[in-house]
C-alpha cells in the first residue's frame, strides 16, 4: 500500500511527539503549516492549555489585500515567530521545546524559530 504525504508526515509527527513535551516552565513551541497561513502555539502538555498563540493572520499589515503585491512566505513566518517570541516574554516564559510537528527544518519552519530566537526565547 502506498502512502500519501500527510500520512507520513503525521507518522513523523507521532514519533517525535513520543519524546518531546512541554511544561509551564519550558512549554512546546509547535508549529502547523498550510498552503496559505502558519501557525505557532506555545503548549503546556501537563495541563493541555494553550498559553501563547499566533499565526500569520494576526499579521494584517504584513499580509497584502491584493495579489499584486507579493511578500514572501518565509519573511511571513519569521515575523509569526517574532510576534510569538514578543507573546512568550509577556507571559514570562524565557525557554521552550520546539517542535517543528514532522515537517523538514527548513524554510517557514526554521524561519519560525529564527524569529521566537530572535526576540529572546531559547529553544
Amino acid at each position: 500500500m502506498r502512502t500519501n504525504r500527510r500520512l507520513k508526515r503525521k507518522i513523523r509527527h507521532i514519533r517525535v511527539r513520543k519524546r518531546v513535551s512541554g511544561t509551564s516552565q519550558c512549554p512546546r513551541l509547535a508549529v502547523f503549516r498550510s498552503n496559505r497561513s502558519i501557525y505557532v502555539q506555545l503548549i503546556d502538555d501537563l495541563t493541555g492549555k494553550t498559553l501563547v498563540s499566533a499565526s500569520s493572520l494576526d499579521l494584517k499589515a504584513i499580509q497584502p489585500k491584493k495579489k499584486k503585491l507579493s511578500v514572501k512566505k518565509v519573511d511571513v513566518a519569521n515575523e509569526v515567530g517574532k510576534l510569538a517570541g514578543e507573546k512568550a516574554k509577556k507571559a514570562k516564559i524565557e525557554k521552550a521545546v520546539f517542535d517543528r510537528s514532522g515537517y523538514k527544518y527548513h524554510g517557514r519552519v526554521a524561519a519560525v524559530a529564527e524569529g521566537a530566537r530572535s526576540k529572546g526565547l531559547k529553544l
